[in-house]
């Protein structure tokens, strides 16, 4: 894991790649281009250490985004002013991806795609070889070799590209392999007009699934639009007129699904860390009985993993934190309520499609429904306030806030939590209170919002 100080002197990359707005730096055309010429310089180099020579190739794919095909071009040239060839794996997912860089003859893949985001944003994500994405100490000599290309003035030439069928057709092969025989359900899906709609559709078909398919007309300009993991209404309603067993919604890149029960219930990477851990502790393959989770997983997780025999560890906020500690642990399963979930034994990345595979796989072989299942998690009444503040201090300087978290946790004993944490990227402090009642939640995440915006002062 990179230093403070390393991650703080990266101006391009933040946590999930380059992310901004298409079009604007630094997702604009030079800078797309400036990113291919130094990964092609990289790839060079690393290629003769990690692939035993030949020629360095680089994999790129996209979602939907109708930004996605002239960033890809960009990339592409630039790669090849370096010497290095693109192969273009066009509207994939971003654990598609993640399995083709580390199963082929790739240096390196980039993922095209801002995820969950509208579709004026987007994203240049690097994967290595490993299936990991880069180390912070290779995107600052990255970031170096493309301030250099862009202050030489030269011109941005894109490459044409054409789709390669055959690489995404690896992808659902691995996928379909992971699972045996046929899935007698009824299901709703919603691609969220992302990644999902090339994929999905091959691979539930081979699997005899009966679908009912939304969010599945990508335009270019419709990813995520109220679709998706994000916005599950739709689902609900429509698995509900439809009676399918279950509904699964993707995020723009699916690297993550939530599920909805026939009942309408949301199910969600908590339930899924449930229903996947005891599953895994059944058949005798959870290393140390243990699954990792954020700080955010509901309270509600651990106490029905620890009826289990299931210790639950839980890390900062982020898929990265928890990758983190599963390969520390040795752990097979972890993820985010948000549905992103990592199953270590098949994957390097959270995949929603993998993920979506193994929630069928548990459905259909218990012969109950989604609503049973999840019925054994009992949700802690929940709540998250963010506080606009003036500055940061640190948390334990504040005497009259942590006055009130040491008030709470003593009133909620081992039956709630409290989590503070103060944003990363915004001048917000984080209140989430978790107890078994919905008064107690309500009483003391005012109590301590108070307490920060008197210690702290509230921004306008």
């Amino acid at each position: 894991m990179a230093s403070t100080q390393e991650t703080a002197t990266r101006q391009l990359f933040g946590t999930d790649g380059i992310r901004g707005v298409a079009g604007e730096a630094p997702l604009d055309a030079r800078t797309a281009h400036a990113l291919g010429v130094a990964l092609g310089e990289w790839a060079r180099r690393a290629s003769r250490k990690e692939l035993s020579g030949g020629p360095a190739e680089v994999l790129i794919g996209m979602d939907t985004r109708e930004s996605g095909p002239w960033l890809a071009e960009q990339v592409a040239g630039g790669l090849k002013r370096s010497g290095v060839e693109a192969r273009f794996a066009g509207v994939i997912t971003t654990p598609g991806v993640a399995y083709l860089t580390r199963t082929g003859h790739f240096v390196a893949g980039v993922m095209i795609s801002a995820s969950h985001n509208p579709y004026h944003d987007n994203g240049l994500k690097v994967i290595s070889h490993s299936g990991y994405k880069l180390a912070d100490e290779v995107e600052l000599e990255l970031e170096q070799a493309m301030m250099n290309w862009l202050e030489s003035g030269e011109k941005a030439e894109p490459q044409k590209l054409q789709p390669d069928a055959t690489l995404d057709n690896l992808y659902t092969d691995y996928l379909a392999g992971t699972v045996a025989g046929q899935f007698p359900l009824r299901v709703t899906v919603d691609c969220a007009n992302g990644a999902a709609t090339e994929v999905a559709p091959r691979l539930f078909k081979r699997l005899g699934l009966e679908v009912d398919w939304i969010g599945a007309s990508p335009d270019g300009r419709n990813i995520n639009l109220d679709c998706g993991s994000l916005h599950l209404d739709n689902l609900q309603r429509r698995v509900k007129e439809n009676g399918s067993d279950l509904g699964i919604a993707f995020d723009g890149d699916a690297d993550r699904a939530l599920f909805v029960s026939e009942s309408g219930k949301v199910v969600d990477g908590d339930a899924v860390l449930y229903l996947a851990g005891t599953a895994l502790k059944r058949a005798g393959k959870l290393p140390g009985n243990v699954v990792v989770a954020t700080v955010m997983s509901n309270l509600g997780l651990e106490k029905a993993l620890e009826r289990e025999g299931i210790a639950m560890l839980r890390t900062p906020v982020g898929d990265k934190y928890v990758l983190e500690e599963m390969l520390r642990r040795g752990a097979v399963l972890g993820g985010e309520q948000s549905g992103h979930v990592i199953f270590t034994d098949y994957a390097t990345t959270g995949d929603g499609l993998l993920t979506a595979l193994r929630v069928l796989e548990i459905v259909r072989d218990s012969g109950r429904s989604l609503d049973e299942l999840s019925d054994a998690i009992k949700t802690f009444p929940q709540k998250l306030v963010n506080v606009r503040v003036k500055h940061k201090r640190p948390l334990k300087e504040l005497a009259s806030v942590q006055s009130e978290i040491a008030a709470a946790e003593q009133e909620f004993h081992s039956a709630g939590r409290v989590v503070v944490r103060f944003s990363g990227t915004e001048p917000l402090a984080r209140v989430m209170i978790e107890a078994e009642s919905a008064e107690a939640v309500e009483k003391w995440t005012a109590r301590i919002a108070d307490a920060i915006r008197s210690e702290l002062g509230a921004a306008s």
